[in-house]
């Protein structure tokens, strides 16, 4: 699979975390860690932000995250409108932040900030793929 794979519209057909794409497939979430300074990057990054180093190593994220704020989009953007409605959220893994959907099988009666929440690729038809929350 390539980037271009990735989620319901990609813009682009090249990247140095490409693999993050095969990684999903193979049933994996990963983020990156720099080597060198610690920082931990989702979406993964193999340039490190912080330290300007390109010494990025592949890690699995396993352990649930919390979730911290989340919002019903009711109306997509173009290229998402035949998904709506569905909820974008944000989840703290303790060294990083994750921004994502929740899977549209949990109720929204049931969504609470608290919650602990896992995250497991999504293929999206077309042959694409991606990544959601569930609760853990």
């Amino acid at each position: 699979m390539g980037i271009e794979q990735f989620g319901r519209v990609s813009f682009t057909g090249e990247s140095k975390a490409a693999e993050f794409v095969d990684f999903l497939a193979q049933g994996r979430v990963m983020a990156t860690k720099c080597r060198d300074c610690g920082l931990i990057e989702f979406p993964p990054k193999m340039d490190c932000p912080s330290c300007m180093s390109s010494n990025a190593e592949w890690f699995q994220i396993t352990e649930p995250g919390t979730l911290i704020t989340y919002s019903t989009v009711t109306y997509g953007p173009s290229g998402f409108e035949d998904d709506a409605p569905y909820t974008l959220a944000m989840a703290d893994f303790g060294d990083f932040k994750m921004f994502g959907r929740m899977c549209k099988d949990i109720p929204l009666d049931d969504l609470k900030v608290g919650m602990k929440v896992k995250v497991m690729p999504v293929r999206l038809g077309d042959d694409h793929i991606s990544y959601e929350f569930l609760k853990a």
